[in-house]
């Protein structure tokens, strides 16, 4: 079946913000700022992954595409939120607050209740595989670990999968989520890639107090001006890396001037997060998205990653930016004595065999430990998204979910005629590069998971929207 490359006429692309959202909105981050600037940090770590649910739920119901971009602002900010209230409070080692990004992305759950009895019958077989692994590592891991440890793993894994249950079962809003997802990626590229510089040349106060009160160091950097690996307003330079890889690909399907500056302070915050596999990872995603368009779209984006490159390149290759970033450039020339890569090849030899063995696996929650150490929380994570799934979820888990997203990815290439939508060819070109990713990252949980399985379901709903309206 040939699929129509006209867009349906009587599909609105633009949303305005009503008054009701920017007062929610306003009044939740108005809330925000006060209760730091007046040092309510106790208080404010317990209202605001609550207040954060209560605009969550009046958007889910009444602003429903608006939702989606709130979700997404939480993801990126909330961290960023937490340190300003440590530096201003004191240091809180429950990190509750983090919780504020899932407790809103679970909103999406009521979208799975709501359509789950109808989900076989439209396709929906890869949820209900991935869902059911799932459930079954929450009921092994309640055997086997803490409940508490069972349950903030259960964010990690279940989240990303509801929220893109959520955008596919909602394929005729296709249109509108694509562009409040274009809209979020380009601000947060532009704001997170501003701060981002910022943070690498002056280190602020609340990012040295986290950085020393965490004790990071070997993954964040130095607590001093030109010593911080990138992590900007999120926290830790690896989730922040892979969203700005996503950002920066989603940017080339834009046509808003704002692309460009968003873009260059992008681009050089990217760099300076020092994360090889994300750097890999966007150049992969570049190889697989350029292809995939009409001959036009190609020439338009490669015009413009040479008027990008004429930009960032001078600002690269100057100080205080082109030491740290040359200096990571040249370990991938010879990267087997880098000191990171060999510690990572040790770990993924070593627990190669033991989670290979796991026919019923640890269940959900075995990553997560408590100790008595001043950062509170410890977290001991697999480095490996493949060995982090079977050591989970055993072979009983692994398959069933394995097969969910085989099933998802042999569906993004029923459409190759599709390369007239560029959000939907970068999306598919993100997929493909984060599920290469797995290997050598934990990619399938937290915001991380956010994004592989957020652009699963949204290629899954373009599909189903291009096809239904033949």
């Amino acid at each position: 079946m040939k699929i129509s490359t006209v867009v349906p006429k009587n599909i609105p692309f633009s949303f305005q913000i009503a008054k009701p959202v920017r007062i929610a909105i306003g009044g939740l981050t108005l809330f925000t700022i006060l209760g730091i600037l007046l040092g309510a940090g106790n208080i404010l770590r317990l209202i605001f992954p609550v207040a954060s649910l209560c605009v969550g739920l009046f958007l889910y119901f009444q602003y429903p595409i608006i939702y989606i971009g709130f979700t997404w602002w939480l993801w990126f900010l909330t961290p960023l939120i937490s340190r300003l209230i440590d530096y201003r409070s004191g240091w809180d080692p429950s990190r509750l607050i983090l919780v504020a990004p899932y407790l809103v992305t679970m909103i999406t759950t009521i979208t799975l209740f709501k359509y789950l009895p109808r989900t076989y019958s439209r396709g929906g077989l890869p949820f209900i595989l991935v869902l059911a692994a799932i459930g079954y590592g929450t009921l092994i891991g309640l055997v086997n670990n803490q409940v508490f440890a069972v349950a903030r793993s259960f964010l990690d894994w279940f989240s990303p999968i509801v929220f893109a249950f959520h955008l596919w079962i909602n394929w005729r809003d296709y249109l509108r989520h694509r562009e409040i997802i274009q809209s979020t990626f380009l601000w947060g590229v532009l704001i997170m890639g501003a701060y981002g510089v910022i943070q690498y040349l002056i280190a602020p106060e609340w990012d040295r107090f986290w950085l020393n009160e965490s004790g990071m160091f070997t993954s964040s950097g130095s607590p001093e001006p030109l010593g911080i690996r990138v992590w900007s307003t999120m926290h830790s330079p690896g989730p922040f890396a892979v969203v700005m890889q996503a950002g920066l690909i989603l940017l080339f399907t834009h046509k808003k001037p704002l692309r460009i500056p968003a873009a260059i302070v992008g681009i050089l915050t990217f760099l300076l997060t020092l994360v090889r596999s994300a750097w890999g990872g966007s150049i992969l995603a570049m190889l697989l998205f350029i292809p995939s368009l009409k001959s036009k779209l190609q020439l338009q984006i490669i015009s413009t990653i040479l008027i990008l490159g004429l930009c960032v390149l001078p600002l690269a290759t100057v100080e205080p930016f082109a030491s740290k970033i040359s200096d990571r450039v040249q370990t991938l020339t010879n990267i087997k004595k880098d000191n990171s890569f060999r510690a990572r090849q040790n770990r993924y030899e070593e627990n190669l065999q033991a989670s290979l063995s796991q026919f019923q696996g640890t269940g959900l929650g075995h990553t997560w430990s408590f100790n008595e150490s001043k950062n509170g929380l410890s977290v001991t994570v697999i480095d490996s998204g493949v060995l982090d799934l079977f050591s989970t979820l055993g072979w009983v888990g692994a398959i069933p979910y394995l097969g969910g997203l085989i099933l998802m990815i042999a569906n993004l290439f029923k459409f190759s005629q599709l390369n007239f939508d560029s959000f939907l060819s970068a999306s598919k070109a993100l997929i493909l590069s984060y599920l290469i990713m797995l290997i050598i990252s934990s990619g399938m949980i937290s915001v991380s998971g956010l994004l592989l399985w957020g652009f699963i379901g949204l290629n899954m709903a373009g599909n189903k929207f291009y096809l239904k309206n033949t």
